[in-house]
């Protein structure tokens, strides 16, 4: 199968084995990698709600670049990566309610944040907690 599928096709097979499985899984942590490539929208608010389901169940890890999928994580860790003369660094950090709504804005405009794309993110966020 990995000749035929990206690893985003990949991923979202395993999200399917898992909520289909997950009655039962052994496993205390799943991990997602980019689950939400070459999907939008609907379908990724669809996968967000199902890794909602199992965040009720497991401890999920998922990568992300769309706010629809991100707003309905319970925690988020922002990792970044940065250069300098020395070679590359990596940092994780935990995100704050008002940072993750920041990030969450952020994945939605791009790096200038408005009041709009800022209340977007809210509303989202707001939106996924109440499934």
């Amino acid at each position: 199968m990995k000749k035929v599928a990206s690893g985003g096709e990949l991923s979202r097979i395993s999200l399917a084995i898992s909520v289909v499985g997950s009655n039962n899984e052994h496993t205390p942590t799943l991990i997602f990698d980019e689950v939400d490539v070459g999907i939008s929208g609907s379908v990724a608010e669809v996968v967000g709600r199902k890794l909602q389901e199992l965040a009720g169940k497991y401890q999920i890890l998922c990568i992300t670049h769309l706010a629809q999928v991100a707003a309905f994580g319970h925690q988020h860790l922002c990792v970044s990566k940065s250069q300098n003369q020395e070679g590359a660094q990596t940092t994780v950090g935990q995100l704050s309610e008002a940072q993750r709504v920041d990030e969450v804005a952020r994945i939605l405009g791009g790096s200038s944040i408005t009041e709009k794309t800022r209340n977007a993110a809210e509303e989202m966020i707001a939106s996924s907690r109440a499934l």
